[in-house]
């Protein structure tokens, strides 16, 4: 009876060792990030082919840089920090470099982050001096005891905690200030159809399992009175919460606050019980039913990813341990990526 079991166990380590071996992707610690550079009214042909490969050249060069952070075993935090400070010194994307134009011809900055570990978080509105005011949006989480400072407060507050400053032409973009010129004539001639809502927005899931959510925005071109949209708004535009989701919208700002797009998304989760793809379907059903137009980003506890929206494109990609290879998608019949 030995000597048969014997044999069987033989047997069955030399079946083990004739087996393909597991992969890097097969036997990495999970991690996960997924980004987006703002929704529109896009129908294929819209983009020049051109426009088309800086658009995802862009959105491949923030999942990079994302990606780099989890691979090392660095945080979420970090990871979605790295990625939208990509996109915001890109001026495709209505963020940083990319800002549209306020009415009165500035550039007002807003940004959110989350740390889902610890519900840490921290944001800013309407600066005109960071060159990345997502970074600014982590100063104010980590070395303030506040989470949004805006305008005249949070300039002076960057310059104190020494971020990275630049003159009022460093956001001047001739695409931009060309889309005021056009709404200053019309106020809905800057409408860009190709990118209605720029905003730009990252989550994560790093090794340990923690997530987080990154945005940041330049708003409408030509807004008035020191508009704030959702993308500062904790609970609106950006939300993280380990074990259950984190997300990053982008469009219709008023109506994302009105809804609580963002922290409705883990409620749906963590409440009902829905994946996080029927949480953001769900969510942005809610948001079309008022009127609202925009997408979303999110990520849930094991690192799963949704792209939500309502109108026919959003600019976004995935990257993750299983899949490592920078994957986008710009219009709303491209499958996206997972």
């Amino acid at each position: 009876m030995f000597r048969t079991f014997s044999r069987l166990a033989l047997a069955a380590f030399a079946a083990l060792s004739l087996a393909a071996p597991a992969t890097a992707a097969e036997t990495a610690t999970p991690w996960s990030l997924a980004v987006h550079g703002g929704a529109g009214v896009l129908e294929r042909g819209e983009l020049t082919p051109e426009k088309d490969k800086a658009y995802r050249a862009g959105l491949n060069a923030a999942l990079e840089a994302g990606a780099k952070v989890l691979k090392a075993g660095g945080s979420s935090l970090d990871a979605v920090e790295a990625a939208v400070r990509v996109l915001e010194d890109n001026p495709l994307f209505n963020a940083g470099k990319g800002a549209v134009f306020t009415a009165e011809g500035r550039n007002e900055l807003d940004a959110a982050i989350m740390d889902g570990a610890t519900l840490k978080a921290g944001a800013v509105a309407g600066v005109t001096r960071t060159r990345n005011p997502i970074s600014l949006a982590r100063a104010v989480m980590e070395k303030s005891p506040h989470v949004l400072l805006a305008r005249e407060g949070a300039d002076q507050f960057s310059k104190e905690k020494g971020l990275e400053q630049a003159p009022p032409e460093y956001f001047y973009t001739e695409e931009r200030w060309k889309q005021l010129l056009a709404w200053r004539k019309d106020h809905q001639a800057a409408l860009d159809p190709t990118h209605l809502f720029g905003t730009v927005g990252a989550v994560a899931m790093d090794q340990a399992g923690h997530i987080a959510a990154a945005t940041s925005t330049g708003g409408m071109t030509g807004k008035r009175w020191a508009r704030i949209g959702d993308s500062p708004i904790i609970g609106a535009g950006t939300y993280a919460r380990d074990g259950v989701c984190a997300v990053s919208a982008t469009g219709s700002g008023e109506y994302f606050i009105r809804e609580s797009a963002a922290r409705q998304v883990c409620d749906r989760v963590a409440w009902k019980g829905e994946t996080i793809q029927q949480a953001a379907d769900g969510t942005m059903a809610s948001i079309t039913k008022i009127g609202g137009d925009g997408g979303l980003i999110a990520i849930d506890g094991q690192g799963h990813v949704a792209f939500g929206m309502n109108d026919l494109g959003m600019y976004r990609g995935a990257i993750s341990s299983a899949a490592p290879t920078p994957r986008t998608a710009i219009y709303a019949d491209e499958p996206s990526p997972r």
